[in-house]
């Protein structure tokens, strides 16, 4: 029993049609296959079957006796189509179809064709706005700056053949950069050289005529300017190279400007005698140098750094020596700001034991950190062993910076009570002179 009009309708007789086609083809072993599957319009078609009378019927009331005529009327059908499949032969297995009618467009359902309705919903689409992102910075700007991937820079400017390469460190005669000048200049010129357009520099283009102008007008070198640049050739520090420039000015900032010693010591292939001969040339002409003031610079935070250090060991010293057992006897002045974690017996140890080591020694920190290890008043102090030497290093840092704070505060009160001293002398021998010069004149 199935319902009229529906999809089990067509399910039945695709059912019976593939049962027939077994009979006449396959069980007699001539398979055609003339179809492998089905395509999307047969499906829709089956799926749509029916779907028009389904949708326009009526609500109605069914009776027994109508249910019997609907089945009396079925069996006919059965039955006309079991002889319409016995009277399918061969002949019409290549136009066989599974399909009970034709198939119709996809656009059209109950009866309407949607094609056109279709358009007008689409006069009236409103398309949404389309986000935009905004960037902070300009892509392509970025990248070419990093990448330096920039307009093509102009070529480098010939220079003429077997001419030595004099650097501004090598402090040779001001005179020689004239000379080699006036040499590349007249090069250019014999050549036919023309200074090209940099875009990069601004105000490129006088620039580049200001360049030419002096490449037409050069003049080449005559007898007696090739001998003296020869001669000049042999007054600067022409064995200097950039190598042993950088490690001068980096021992300089380290040692000090003023201790070549240890200066000559690390610069190798040059004796006490050369490295202080550049180092008085240095400092005279240090202001002819390109980055001269950068240079410097290093140097005078090297040396801030060692008289940092020398700050810091006078301080300790000082606090030292008021107490004749500082291991013992000495006390830090906390300002209420003590810590929770170390104990005053730990922050004496650490001071005492950092002025004897030497606040300057290299690894200083670890020989303090091996020390604690060993002491003997903290072998059952697993906090102050367990520290690293970063963080005793830190904790060393506040007290040094507490130990300086006390120290200033007690050469400030030295000095008031000295001031204080000297006017109560200078009042009591006026009081003095003054009683004098009255006993005199009675």
């Amino acid at each position: 029993m199935i319902t009229e009009n529906t999809v089990d309708e067509r399910i039945v007789d695709r059912a019976q049609k593939k049962l027939h086609l077994d009979n006449i083809v396959i069980q007699q072993g001539r398979l055609i296959e003339a179809q492998s599957g089905l395509n999307k319009d047969e499906v829709l078609s089956m799926i749509r079957h029916g779907a028009d009378s389904v949708f326009s019927s009526k609500e109605s009331t069914v009776t027994e006796e109508d249910i019997d005529t609907i089945l009396y009327g079925a069996e006919d059908r059965t039955a006309k189509l079991n002889e319409k499949y016995k009277e399918m032969g061969e002949g019409g297995l290549r136009n066989f179809s599974l399909d009970m009618q034709p198939t119709s467009s996809v656009y059209e359902f109950e009866g309407e064709d949607w094609r056109n309705k279709q358009k007008n919903v689409l006069e009236h689409w409103i398309e949404p706005p389309k986000r935009e992102r905004r960037a902070n910075y300009a892509v392509d700007a970025y990248f070419r700056d990093a990448l330096r991937v920039a307009e093509p820079r102009a070529p480098k400017a010939p220079r003429p053949p077997k001419q030595p390469n004099v650097q501004d460190f090598q402090f040779f005669p001001p005179r020689l950069f004239q000379l080699l000048e006036q040499e590349i200049y007249a090069y250019r010129k014999s050549i036919g050289y023309k200074t090209p357009l940099n875009p990069e520099i601004p105000d490129a283009e006088e620039k580049r005529n200001e360049e030419q102008v002096k490449i037409d007008s050069a003049v080449a070198l005559t007898e007696e300017e090739v001998i003296e640049k020869d001669e000049l050739l042999t007054q600067g520090f022409g064995d200097w190279n950039k190598k042993d420039f950088n490690l001068f000015i980096k021992l300089c900032g380290e040692y000090g400007r003023d201790d070549l010693d240890s200066i000559s010591q690390e610069i190798e292939g040059k004796t006490p005698e050369q490295v202080a001969e550049y180092a008085n040339t240095f400092w005279d002409r240090k202001d002819e140098l390109t980055d001269h003031d950068k240079i410097i610079a290093i140097i005078d935070r090297g040396e801030s750094k060692i008289q940092r250090r020398k700050d810091i060991i006078d301080a300790l010293d000082v606090k030292m020596t008021r107490y004749r057992a500082p291991f013992y006897q000495l006390k830090i002045n906390y300002y209420s700001g003590k810590s929770r974690n170390y104990t005053e017996d730990e922050d004496r140890y650490l001071l005492c034991m950092l002025s004897k080591l030497g606040f300057d020694k290299e690894n200083v920190y670890d020989d303090l950190r091996l020390a604690v290890r060993n002491a003997t008043q903290f072998r059952f102090d697993w906090f102050i062993k367990s520290r690293t030497a970063a963080e005793l290093q830190r904790r060393c840092n506040t007290l040094i910076s507490l130990v300086e704070r006390e120290n200033q505060e007690l050469e400030e009160s030295a000095k008031k009570n000295s001031k204080s001293k000297s006017k109560r002398k200078l009042d009591t021998s006026l009081n003095n002179s003054s009683r004098s010069k009255k006993y005199k004149s009675n």
